[in-house]
């Protein structure tokens, strides 16, 4: 049963784990090499991310850099940028693409927030399915003769897991919220 527990553990700090990297995709209006975390570019018939052909960087809180290891790449790097549907436009200098990151509309800003909040929600979500599952879990092997009342701590132990993760998730999304409305 330990074991059971531990994995439904294991499935909700995943759940935190890909709700970081959801967040982090959320543009608060500072420049941020994780914008382009998703972007991949066409590397000789492969596609790779942008990170692994490219030296990412920014230059101040509103500019993103990037200078490509190999000068044939400018063209397909910025076409890349362009197809990822960002709302980003990279300039091409020869040497570097620079992004500028325009500053966020009040409007642009809820949007995100709200962005941000069902980002949470589906998080929620995915540990509120793992407590179910180990709840049944637990369900069936009382049913099959375990302990009734060690079966109550084990009950009570995942709900404090689901507690941390749930407090953890509204933390995470609290602190977003702050970083997009802040002007």
């Amino acid at each position: 049963m330990e074991e059971y527990i531990q994995l439904g553990s294991e499935t909700m700090d995943k759940a935190i784990v890909h709700l970081k990297h959801e967040l982090a995709k959320i543009r608060t209006g500072k420049a941020s090499v994780s914008l382009l975390d998703d972007i991949l570019v066409d590397y000789y018939g492969s596609q790779v991310p942008i990170s692994q052909v490219a030296n990412l960087g920014t230059a101040d809180a509103r500019t993103i850099t990037i200078q490509p290891w190999e000068k044939s790449m400018l063209p397909v790097i910025e076409q890349s940028i362009f197809a990822a549907n960002l709302g980003l436009t990279p300039q091409n200098d020869g040497e570097f693409i620079r992004i500028n990151i325009p500053p966020l509309t009040e409007e642009r800003r809820i949007e995100l927030a709200r962005q941000a909040k069902h980002e949470g929600e589906e998080a929620k979500v995915s540990i509120r399915n793992s407590r179910h599952k180990v709840m049944d879990f637990i369900k069936k092997e009382v049913k099959s003769g375990y302990p009734e009342d060690v079966a109550k701590r084990k009950e009570k132990e995942v709900e404090d897991i689901v507690k941390g993760h749930v407090t953890e998730i509204d933390e995470l999304i609290l602190a977003k919220e702050k970083d997009i409305m802040k002007v």
